[in-house]
């Protein structure tokens, strides 16, 4: 069996004077690297540009979000997805599962 490769994209492939400059770069799978979804919340994270995002009103509509295909911002510092019943979170090395706090049941912590 033979595992997926992950790679680097870098923020400045995306952008040309990120404001928000660490993590400098995400470890993708290739699908990863070329979803143009995840390419609009990482720019919109790297940039502080939160203007298409909006406070959810209920839990419902982040699940709406990620059932579209789409991707949260969780304390304007992580891009958020969904992936086999997992909510995940998008680190320097790639998706981890995101922990379950108090934090994360307020929705004034996300964007969607």
């Amino acid at each position: 069996m033979q595992l997926k490769k992950k790679e680097r994209l870098y923020v400045t492939d995306l952008i040309d004077e990120p404001l928000l400059s660490y993590p400098n770069y995400y470890m993708l799978s290739y699908s990863m690297r070329k979803n143009e979804i995840l390419h609009d919340a990482i720019i919109a994270l790297h940039m502080y540009d939160f203007g298409h995002y909006s406070r959810p009103e209920s839990y419902e509509a982040i699940f709406e979000a990620f059932e579209r295909g789409g991707f949260a911002i969780y304390k304007e510092r992580y891009v958020v997805g969904y992936f086999g019943g997992k909510m995940m979170y998008l680190e320097v090395q790639g998706w981890k599962a995101m922990p379950v706090t108090r934090d994360v049941f307020s929705l004034d912590n996300w964007l969607v």
